[in-house]
């Protein structure tokens, strides 16, 4: 695909506000699946907790054609809790989509998304969604956008932003909330949207390559998957590049697959070149924050700034009469290991041995990200 072909749009939101639901419909009618298919609910939603608890706890990524375009798209959590993930992603995207319940307006996590989509200097295109609520209040919703972007001092082209509205439920979207809606039809004017708002990935593929880990994914067959995007130069298979680790040092390594997306599914390919999102495997201990670089010529990019944790809490041993009767793992050796391993993936996750006695400080940004863990 070419580079002026694509794009890469991240969805943001408040919890709740209908994310996950619009890219479902945005795959459903970019003609992604047959007429007769079966497709899931929430198909973005694929970890067991999230489709529990019906939130989304880690961003994902898909992508879809419309036209001659690939649009790449990055479901990003709308709770606070989760913030970490959105700051990673946004590193991804070259363009926000903002959705606004039509009803509740801008919440306090769409401060949050919308303040750090500007600090990336991303364009801001705005789908206010479930205008079929009784109490839906459209223009009342764009005029508190425009006030919530004049509070964070956005710039004079973040406020004329392109705006569309809809039902993500319902499955459809109309340019003016006074037309009549047709129910399944419509998602193209955001499609429309993203291509003509959103500038295609800037860099240059003949420069070394510079690819900078976003999100770890797990596969049972390849172990652990860098996702990130292709910010300059070209990647291929069996390529000997170095990853420049978070502490300075570097490290050779191999690329055994690339994947790219389609759907939410990862599409083995041969090859990826610049603006391209892209899994790849062949570094076994891979982080979040890597830069895969030249072998020849390696230029890490800058590491992630990641907001510090808001909330601590103790993991001690159980002392109580019944200690050791509960759970396959009981012992601080497999605690420790498990946390671990969290903390790779989960970058706004800390975990500190205790100073005094045997346990570990964990520190995460509030009580829901704890729970999840848990």
């Amino acid at each position: 695909m070419k580079q002026e072909k694509i794009r890469n749009v991240a969805i943001i939101a408040h919890v709740d506000h209908g994310k996950t639901t619009l890219v479902d419909q945005m795959f459903r009618q970019s003609g992604m699946f047959r007429d007769n298919q079966q497709v899931a609910e929430r198909l973005m939603d694929s970890m067991d907790l999230e489709r529990e608890r019906g939130i989304t706890i880690a961003s994902k990524n898909g992508s879809y054609l419309y036209k001659d375009y690939r649009i790449n798209i990055i479901d990003t959590p709308g709770h606070a809790d989760f913030g970490g993930q959105v700051e990673r992603v946004l590193r991804m995207a070259d363009g926000v989509v903002l959705l606004v319940d039509a009803q509740e307006g801008p919440m306090p996590q769409t401060f949050f998304v919308v303040k750090k989509a500007l600090a990336a200097n991303l364009p801001i295109l705005v789908v206010v969604n479930k205008i079929d609520k009784p109490a839906a209040r459209c223009d009342w919703a764009v005029d508190q956008i425009f006030d919530l972007l004049g509070r964070l001092d956005a710039p004079d082209e973040s406020l004329d932003f392109p705006v569309v509205y809809g039902s993500a439920k319902e499955g459809y979207m109309v340019a003016d909330h006074t037309d009549t809606p047709v129910p399944g039809e419509g998602m193209e004017l955001i499609s429309e949207m993203i291509v003509n708002h959103v500038p295609p990935p800037a860099g240059d593929p003949e420069a070394p390559l510079q690819l900078q880990v976003n999100t770890i994914d797990y596969s049972p067959y390849l172990g652990r998957l860098g996702i990130g995007k292709l910010v300059n130069g070209q990647l291929n298979i069996n390529d000997n590049v170095v990853v420049a680790r978070r502490d300075g040092s570097v490290k050779p390594v191999r690329i055994n697959k690339i994947f790219l997306f389609e759907g939410d599914q990862q599409v083995p390919a041969e090859h990826a070149s610049t603006g391209d999102i892209v899994a790849v495997a062949g570094m076994d201990d891979v982080t979040v924050g890597v830069t895969f670089t030249d072998a020849d010529d390696p230029r890490p990019l800058p590491l992630i700034e990641i907001d510090p944790p808001t909330i601590s809490m103790h993991f001690i041993p159980n002392d109580s009469p019944f200690a050791g009767q509960d759970g396959k793992y009981v012992t601080s050796r497999h605690l420790e290991e498990r946390l671990s391993r969290e903390t790779l993936a989960d970058v706004a996750l800390r975990v500190e041995p205790l100073t005094e006695g045997v346990g570990f400080q964990v520190s995460g940004r509030g009580e829901l990200h704890l729970s999840i863990l848990i």
